[in-house]
């Protein structure tokens, strides 16, 4: 289900999170799901690399979210660990002490210390993490490590996803082939403050931890919380960069030519990575594009194109595929943004169905067809400014009850 659109300026590279140099990856069964799933991913750097990681802003924070802080804090890593089928949150010490268990158990095999790992957990909240199985299973994940399961790795972290969710791309820097690539997962309980899912992106590029951090908190800010599913913020959110330098050259600063090209590359990773999010939400059937556009500022856009993709009658209109923008419309006028109720231009899937504050006439019946695509855009022109912002969401179907109300059973 995944596709790979043209990305001006970047060549579509195969392998997801190990396309870059410099990378290992393995997927495998720990026994958390059923029906022997794959449920264990681990990502490697085959030496400690510079690394940078932003988490969930939900106060409560699972245990892996706490340990990995501290072990971010020293800005590398040599390993992601990341088990599916059960959060590990809201567990408290013994939650604690599991994740720093995972952590370890990851580093003795690895040779490489314990702060250099880093853990993440995704499934049930509220549920002991059956860390004998994980630590039983993390030496059958190192022993498979290669440079070919990308893919492993990225069906392992899925929960309620329908399809793994990968990308990477390849850009002269330097004169040098440099690749940035990454996998995610993500579909329901998606909302922004953060990254709003679990993340692993690499490069090859020879950054350093200051960069790493300032390309991340970029692409993050412009991609995963650009995207809404259903105003959820997790409290296992989390996105990791690993620099792996092993393309060589001279270290890159957070500054320059070789910088920006990276940083454009990270970013063009993350927003497919973010539109997969989007495209899966827990039973959607289309991805919806909004662009909110002449606000008085970026952040009044944002404010605004927000309130609509966070709007359930907006969401719920989708699914049925109804070009009703009076909905859009009273979204606008209680987002907080500035708002001239006889400015505003509404268009549903390229077709304008709001001049001015009011009424146009528009064919329903092409409406209704530009509507039933697998994408959609809604376009807002506030006519006040230069602001501008884009957010991607999916419809509200009778599928996202169902599995929402079946979640633990």
């Amino acid at each position: 289900m995944n596709e790979y659109p043209d990305i001006p300026g970047f060549a579509y590279a195969e392998g997801g999170v190990v396309a870059p140099l410099g990378f290992l990856a393995a997927g495998v069964s720990a026994g958390l799901k059923s029906e022997g799933k794959r449920d264990l991913a681990l990502v490697v750097a085959e030496k400690p690399a510079p690394a940078a990681a932003v988490f969930t802003t939900n106060k409560v924070a699972a245990a892996p979210v706490v340990v990995s802080r501290r072990h971010i804090a020293g800005g590398r890593a040599r390993a992601v660990v990341i088990n599916a089928g059960n959060a590990n949150a809201c567990t408290g010490a013994a939650g604690e002490r599991d994740a720093v268990e995972m952590a370890e158990a990851t580093a003795r095999l690895l040779g490489c210390e314990t702060s250099e790992v880093i853990v993440s957990s995704t499934g049930v909240i509220g549920v002991a993490l059956p860390i004998g199985k994980i630590t039983a299973a993390i030496p059958d994940a190192v022993e498979m490590l290669d440079s070919r399961s990308g893919d492993e790795a990225a069906r392992a972290i899925m929960t309620t996803d329908t399809f793994a969710k990968q990308m990477a791309v390849s850009v002269d820097v330097d004169g040098r082939r440099t690749t940035v690539g990454g996998m995610a997962k993500g579909s329901g309980m998606i909302a922004p403050n953060m990254a709003t899912m679990i993340a692993v992106i690499t490069t090859d590029a020879p950054l350093t931890s200051e960069a790493c951090d300032v390309i991340l908190r970029h692409a993050v800010g412009l991609t995963f919380n650009r995207v809404t599913v259903d105003m959820d913020t997790s409290t296992n959110d989390m996105c990791v960069l690993l620099a792996s330098g092993a393309n060589g050259g001279e270290r890159i600063p957070a500054s320059g030519e070789a910088f920006e090209l990276v940083k454009e590359a990270v970013h063009a990773v993350a927003g497919e990575l973010a539109r997969m999010i989007a495209r899966d939400g827990e039973g959607a059937t289309k991805l919806v594009t909004i662009t909110v556009s002449g606000a008085t500022s970026e952040s009044d856009a944002e404010k605004a194109a927000f309130t609509i993709a966070n709007s359930p009658l907006v969401k719920t209109a989708l699914f049925g595929n109804d070009a009703n923008w009076g909905r859009v419309a009273g979204a606008l006028g209680r987002s907080g943004a500035a708002v001239d109720p006889n400015a505003f231009d509404i268009d549903f899937a390229g077709i304008p169905v709001c001049r001015g504050g009011a009424a146009i006439g528009f064919d329903e019946d092409e409406a209704l067809l530009a509507l039933k695509q697998p994408e959609v855009a809604i376009e807002v022109d506030l006519h006040l400014g230069e602001g501008r912002a884009t957010v991607w969401t999916c419809d509200l179907t009778y599928e996202y009850v169902r599995i929402n109300g079946d979640y633990r059973s």
